[in-house]
């Protein structure tokens, strides 16, 4: 099932009826307390939210999906108003898998649609392992979206969240700047070295005296050191 988020009746009601004759179930809500009803009851393979939204808008719920460990992997792609470059750099930050600018053409959005449900491995309910980290003084909980230095909980973006636990994963081991970008920030970001470059700069800021944890490989990328 794919949940639509869109206002304008006359888009939602091309867009469901194109995926659902194309073999996508599809459903559409012109305001955001209808998706989050029908979420409670239903949780859908991929959300596609408009931004210029009723109630409030589109980076907003994104930002609930991301910070809620039922949804955070859900895949969300947004349609954002043609020339929007601010809405897309701050929709692809708060952890958009995609997005289509408007006025887009109807093949495209399957296209794009189903590309995503193929790389996507969420299932309805949360794919985050149950697991915890700890290396020193620096503790991580994936599952609670929880990271403590000293037992004080340290309040980090999704994005440098993300760059921890997938640090984590790979204790040890070195992982470039593009493979990083890849798996974090998706193929939109390729080639932008220096978005890793900056969010390790802040999160050894925020990591206090366990950010000297994460380590640099000059030329290569980022690892963690190994367990001690």
């Amino acid at each position: 099932m794919i949940y639509l988020v869109e206002d304008d009746s006359s888009i939602r009601e091309l867009v469901v009826y194109t995926l659902n004759n194309t073999g996508l179930e599809a459903e559409g809500f012109g305001k955001p307390s209808e998706f989050w009803h029908a979420l409670e009851k239903k949780a859908p393979t991929l959300v596609l939210l408009d931004i210029m939204l009723p109630e409030e808008d589109g980076l907003s719920i994104l930002k609930k999906l991301r910070s809620a460990v039922s949804t955070r992997e859900m895949p969300v792609m947004l349609l954002t108003a043609k020339g929007s470059e601010y809405d897309k750099i701050v929709g692809l930050d708060l952890g958009a898998d995609d997005y289509l600018p408007k006025p887009f053409g109807m093949m495209e959005l399957v296209a794009r649609t189903k590309a995503l449900i193929r790389r996507s491995n969420y299932n309805g309910s949360s794919n985050v392992p149950n697991k915890t980290y700890t290396l020193g003084n620096l503790y991580v909980n994936p599952s609670s979206y929880i990271a403590k230095v000293n037992g004080e909980q340290v309040i980090l973006t999704q994005k440098e969240f993300e760059t921890l636990c997938m640090l984590f994963e790979n204790q040890g081991i070195v992982l470039t700047r593009d493979k990083l970008l890849t798996e974090i920030w998706g193929y939109e970001y390729c080639g932008e070295s220096r978005t890793v470059d900056v969010h390790i700069r802040t999160l050894r800021k925020k990591l206090g005296s366990s950010g000297n944890c994460i380590e640099t490989v000059h030329g290569i990328g980022y690892k963690i050191g190994e367990k001690q």
